[in-house]
């Protein structure tokens, strides 16, 4: 699967960060692909394309504030998943997105 993510926490800086190293490794040790986007202090990172947007099968949300040019997802399926639960489960969060999207 295509995965795509947004991470982002009021100061930006150790579980955003936290966030994406979770889902990187995870996706890689399960075959998927994953690119995610950091938000915060340091303003937009690692931002994704129309391309990215337009060739993933969902967007994972990893937010606890507003987030930056959100109108670019309107058109994707997306998950809200709160940042502890993807440090502390991030293949079982990547297994159970996948099973649902598979089930739809």
């Amino acid at each position: 699967m295509k995965f795509i993510a947004v991470a982002a926490c009021p100061t930006g800086v150790a579980h955003t960060y936290m966030v994406k190293a979770a889902l990187e490794k995870a996706a890689k040790a399960l075959g998927h692909d994953m690119k995610v986007e950091t938000q915060g202090a340091s303003g937009i990172e690692n931002e994704l394309t129309k391309e990215d947007i337009e060739n993933a099968d969902v967007l994972i949300l990893a937010v606890e504030v507003g987030i930056s040019k959100k109108e670019r997802f309107d058109n994707i399926p997306k998950v809200s998943i709160p940042q502890k639960t993807i440090i502390k489960s991030p293949k079982n969060v990547l297994n159970q997105i996948e099973s649902k999207i598979k089930n739809t």
